[in-house]
């Protein structure tokens, strides 16, 4: 058995937030994959089903993300689960918006939902990170992800949600290079190809001398035929 951890917090206030997008990968697996209905237990809520040849247990603690590990700590304790048996997906504001990372161990990166998780089980659990990407300033990051994912971001969400749950089944055979094949096919584009790839810079036009009343258009062909 492997337990599938989506990190967020519960309410509906929070519910479009970029730090629920733990929330959002395990309800897409739900889903997706006919698991039964949610139920209250561990200090979160929790749905059973299988993937593959391998029963899965997914959970959404209920404790506000920065306890998160008291719900996984309680739930991996009570099913004797070794923290290589842990997969938690989670936001990661030091990826471009669409990019997905897999790690197993490693530090939290100031994530309080994996603090939290590493006090209770160690951190030797595997981690699917979700890019959301950095509004720049450290101050700003609060707020950031606190925040609703924009429309821009709508199109490349869908698609990793989608690819993700296509894939789930392989992750849950360790199977990590056909889990990110799987989840890069439903990319619409490279993620975050748009964010970070050079913008051509268009010509600016100079601002006419003194005394010339030429157009834009004419002094840029005056000057091809010098």
């Amino acid at each position: 058995m492997k337990l599938f951890v989506g990190l967020g917090n519960p309410g509906a206030r929070y519910a479009g937030h970029r730090h629920n997008v733990g929330y959002m990968v395990v309800d897409r697996i739900a889903a997706d994959h006919g698991f039964g209905g949610w139920r209250s237990k561990f200090q979160g809520q929790v749905c059973d089903g299988r993937l593959g040849s391998g029963k899965i247990m997914l959970l959404k603690p209920q404790t506000f993300m920065n306890n998160s590990g008291q719900a996984v700590g309680e739930a991996q304790r009570f099913h004797r689960l070794a923290p290589e048996d842990v997969i938690v997906f989670h936001d990661e504001i030091d990826l471009g918006p669409g990019k997905m990372r897999v790690k197993r161990g490693g530090g939290n990166a100031g994530h309080n939902g994996l603090r939290s998780i590493d006090a209770h089980v160690g951190n030797n659990y595997r981690r699917v990170r979700i890019g959301v990407g950095h509004p720049g300033r450290r101050d700003a990051v609060h707020a950031h992800v606190l925040r609703d994912f924009s429309k821009a971001d709508r199109a490349w969400l869908e698609d990793l949600l989608t690819g993700i749950s296509d894939g789930a089944p392989f992750l849950a055979e360790d199977d990590i290079d056909k889990f990110r094949n799987a989840a890069s096919l439903h990319a619409a584009r490279p993620a975050g190809k748009a964010d970070t790839a050079p913008r051509r810079q268009e010509p600016v036009a100079a601002s006419p001398a003194d005394g010339d009343d030429r157009s834009a258009l004419q002094r840029l062909l005056d000057r091809f035929r010098r």
